[in-house]
């Protein structure tokens, strides 16, 4: 197999930061299967909200619910322009598998402050509860949770916050989690916020099948077809298997989304990535649907890419979601 089919031409940092994450969730996972909580404790670098402004953005928790460790991490433009504007709300999902990182994880702190600066948006990143402790469908409970809370208390983002124009964005589980709310707020009576876009960042979906992508790609670090294995199995009830219609979300037990109210989609896929395979036929589901989105492939790049402001990649990323936001909420008026 040619090497340039599998290894993308990286930035040795790049490569580096991608060694070090994949070699955490190898340190911190027993030999049951499990992870080592108090060791992943020490490796996950955290930080804390910033209330003072950082590059143009602040940032506060909000606790949901303590007793299920529900909270989220809202992010705001702190420059002069937003002072009369209405803000869309992105409310957003963070990776690692169901079962690592958090919104004060580093990555994703970073991440959620790029977007908002980006895109001059507000951002909820939500904390939800980790598998293999908690298993489906724990986190699309939370994830729906917090939309409900959002809708009920959305003065809580701050006065320039427009919940009629809220989007749904998520990479990788996250992604996953994000379809799937998608479809559980189309069944929910809500009173004021609206989901009118769907941002899906190389989202994690499987099946027993092995794809060309995965066989190419398996050693690749963070999604290697062991790894993903893993995450599955952590994941889903015992007795289940990866044709479930959570992991195989076009597969032979899908949904019927048809019918569905469900948000327009922009998709964004990296040939790089092991799970490229599964996510364009989710695209391809989606459209056979009857679903509105749109499939943006960046050859060159690696999962999780957008960790990586310097990636030119992660610019044409920020360009394209902002294009589909303001599109979107055109489409509103």
């Amino acid at each position: 197999m040619n090497i340039a089919t599998t290894k993308p031409l990286l930035p040795w940092k790049i490569r580096f930061a991608m060694s070090i994450l994949s070699a955490i969730t190898y340190t911190t996972r027993r030999t049951n299967g499990t992870i080592n909580r108090r060791l992943l404790n020490l490796i996950d670098l955290k930080i804390p909200p910033k209330a003072n402004p950082i590059n143009g953005v602040t940032s506060s928790d909000v606790v949901v619910d303590p007793t299920r460790n529900l909270w989220f991490r809202l992010f705001t433009p702190s420059s002069n322009s937003v002072v009369t504007a209405s803000l869309p709300v992105i409310l957003f999902f963070h990776g690692g598998g169901f079962a690592f990182m958090s919104p004060s994880s580093i990555t994703y702190d970073t991440l959620c402050r790029l977007l908002c600066r980006s895109l001059n948006a507000i951002v909820i990143s939500v904390n939800y509860r980790l598998a293999p402790e908690y298993r489906f469908p724990t986190q699309y409970d939370d994830g729906l949770e917090i939309l409900k809370f959002i809708d009920q208390n959305y003065t809580v983002l701050g006065e320039f916050a427009n919940v009629e124009k809220c989007f749904l964005a998520g990479d990788s589980a996250g992604g996953n989690l994000a379809h799937h709310v998608a479809i559980r707020i189309s069944l929910e009576k809500l009173k004021v916020l609206k989901v009118i876009g769907l941002v899906s960042m190389q989202p994690f979906f499987g099946g027993e099948e092995r794809t060309e992508s995965e066989m190419r790609l398996k050693y690749q670090p963070v999604v290697s077809i062991d790894k993903t294995d893993w995450y599955w199995k952590m994941f889903l009830q015992d007795g289940s298997n990866r044709e479930h219609e959570a992991v195989n979300v076009s597969g032979p037990n899908a949904m019927d989304i048809s019918n569905v109210d469900y948000p327009n989609t922009i998709l964004f896929v990296g040939g790089f990535d092991s799970l490229v395979d599964w996510q364009k036929r989710y695209y391809e589901w989606l459209r056979k649907s009857g679903k509105e989105v749109e499939l943006i492939e960046f050859p060159n790049a690696i999962h999780a890419f957008y960790y990586f402001e310097d990636l030119p990649e992660t610019s044409q990323f920020l360009s394209k979601v902002k294009d589909f936001i303001a599109k979107q909420m055109v489409n509103e008026k």
